[in-house]
């Protein structure tokens, strides 16, 4: 959270020390533990970890897909060193569990792909869905015709919109909803909707939809830019 990495709405703090104290109410402490000096550093005075050993020790906790999200903040703020995280690895002194495999993985993710950056947890599953079905990565909270969108595939002109009840509930989003899906139509890309429902319980049947209008065939079937021709 000192790091601006992830939001942290935990009413405890985690404190290491090398000392021998115990948790308190407010403090979870794991004491006698020593950090190489290059481990430590400040942010607004306070004491922390680096934002390497900060990622080496959160891919000890965090699921691949919340890892790989929590990497892709530190890219955009350019925070992310692999050399750093490679020597914070090195410091762990034998503690090296899955986290470490788990680490590398979501790097060389983040090589492959570029940074992912979602605004909730129906986009993170939404993106772990594609990922499991082996489908492209779009780019997240993309502009098309002036509009975003949740997710976009830009090459095959195609766009998702992921519809959680909180946010499209009120009349004024309703409609909202309806000027952005004609707008993208009229740029010529294909448009879904799915809602929460939707990738939470039927994500082979959500994958099958991304599949089919990802396919090279899928532009022809889609209605003409406004203003286009249609061939005599």
């Amino acid at each position: 959270m000192l790091h601006d990495l992830r939001p942290c709405n935990r009413t405890r703090t985690e404190v290491s020390t090398p000392a021998d104290r115990t948790s308190t109410a407010k403090l979870d402490v794991y004491a006698r533990r020593r950090l190489d000096a290059r481990d430590v550093t400040q942010v607004e005075g306070i004491p922390v970890t680096t934002v390497a050993r900060t990622l080496v020790d959160l891919a000890e906790v965090l699921q691949s897909d919340t890892l790989v999200k929590v990497c892709s903040e530190a890219e955009r703020q350019r925070k992310l060193d692999v050399k750093s995280i490679e020597e914070a690895i090195g410091c762990l002194r034998g503690r090296r569990g899955s986290g470490v495999g788990k680490l590398r993985a979501a790097l060389r993710e983040l090589g492959t792909h570029g940074a992912t950056l979602t605004r909730s947890y129906l986009e993170d599953r939404f993106l772990a869905l594609l990922v499991a079905h082996d489908l492209p990565r779009p780019a997240a909270n993309a502009y098309v015709a002036g509009y975003e969108f949740d997710a976009v595939w830009h090459r095959q002109r195609l766009a998702v919109e992921l519809d959680g009840w909180d946010t499209h509930k009120t009349r004024h989003a309703f409609q909202r909803d309806r000027i952005k899906g004609n707008a993208i139509q009229a740029a010529g890309y294909g448009l879904l909707r799915f809602t929460h429902a939707d990738v939470m319980r039927r994500p082979h049947e959500v994958a099958a939809d991304v599949a089919r209008q990802l396919s090279p065939t899928a532009g022809s079937a889609r209605p003409p830019r406004a203003g286009a021709r249609r061939a005599s």
